[in-house]
């Protein structure tokens, strides 16, 4: 219910309610201001803008920056991704194809094959690929000229990017998670386009639940709005939102049923901890990288849960949260081996 992470279906139901200019956007003051000098004097220049690198949590809005970027140059926007780009043909057959200024989204950047990664360093700097054509000691490089892009990369992992790819972004921005108050205008905006009424109370009660997220803000409004249109009359009150979150397991600080067994698996079966990855998530029955990128991140920004070289280990928060009495030993300090 509140993974950051947005399936096909999902993603459909998102580009309704996705903004289309720079304008509309809400949050991300600052990345904001800097994408609009930057597209500007762009414009101005009668050029492509610097190539665009989008970094943050999932769910921020970096695709939706990027279709904005597009929408502010009028230019195409031509979207893949990392793991779609298998191989150094498959992005040479993409750069062949683009318009002189023409906009290439690559999300999961950093999932890029290495042979297709080696190629788009030239192609960002030069507007070239060359394409080897044979094998061994005969094979030749032929040079192809592609028309100027702006190439737009989004990640969730920065830090998997290696340097040389990094460096030839002209623009880096990142995006924070957002404050109820700027989640708190996304849910009335998009109240307004699903035609949903909702009053002050619900829309407070639903930004402070969405974990800093638009796209769980988004999806818990669709669910708060079922209940009310079957279980009311339609109207989306305080009250009522606390009920529907209920029902789907959403707590008062957004934690969810696996964010709770990730709690619980730690505190009551090992005792708070240290713990293993792999062993947490056997014990909750899910995968360990849905353990690490959907529950991990927001239990550990709330300070409920950190990582230690021996493991993940409950904070007084955690247990706190559960409605126990946390151990003594939180309270000492540490050792050279914790």
């Amino acid at each position: 219910m509140v993974s950051p992470l947005a399936d096909g279906e999902e993603r459909v139901i998102e580009g309704a309610l996705r903004p289309k200019r720079l304008d509309d956007f809400v949050g991300q003051p600052r990345v904001r201001e800097q994408l609009n000098l930057l597209l500007r004097s762009a414009l101005r220049r009668g050029r492509p803008p610097d190539h665009v690198l989008l970094s943050g949590p999932p769910g921020l809005g970096k695709t939706t920056i990027a279709m904005i970027i597009a929408a502010e140059l009028g230019a195409p926007l031509r979207p893949t991704s990392g793991p779609a780009i298998e191989r150094a043909g498959d992005l040479a057959a993409v750069l062949s194809t683009l318009q002189e200024g023409e906009v290439l989204f690559i999300d999961e950047i950093h999932r890029l094959a290495r042979p297709a990664e080696e190629m788009l360093y030239l192609a960002m700097e030069d507007f070239r690929v060359d394409i080897i054509v044979g094998k061994g000691p005969g094979a030749t490089a032929i040079p192809l000229d592609i028309a100027p892009f702006t190439l737009v990369g989004a990640t969730t992992r920065a830090g998997l990017l290696p340097a040389p790819l990094r460096d030839r972004f002209g623009f880096t921005g990142h995006l924070d998670l957002y404050q109820p108050e700027e989640l708190g205008v996304i849910v009335r905006r998009s109240a307004g386009l699903l035609g949903v009424k909702i009053e002050d109370g619900g829309v407070d009660e639903l930004a402070r639940r969405s974990r800093g997220t638009p796209r769980i803000a988004n999806r818990l409004l669709r669910r708060v709005r079922d209940y009310a249109e079957v279980r009311a009359d339609g109207v989306v009150t305080k009250e009522l939102t606390r009920t529907a979150l209920e029902l789907y397991e959403v707590d008062e600080l957004g934690l969810d049923r696996l964010d709770r067994a990730v709690l619980d698996a730690l505190i009551r079966r090992f005792g708070g901890g240290p713990v293993g990855l792999s062993t947490l998530a056997v014990a909750v029955g899910e995968e360990a990288e849905t353990v690490e990128v959907v529950a991990e991140p927001f239990l550990v920004r709330h300070g409920m849960l950190a990582r230690t070289p021996r493991g993940r280990v409950a904070t007084r928060a955690g247990w706190e949260h559960l409605g126990l009495t946390p151990p003594a030993s939180l309270d000492l300090p540490g050792t050279l081996f914790d």
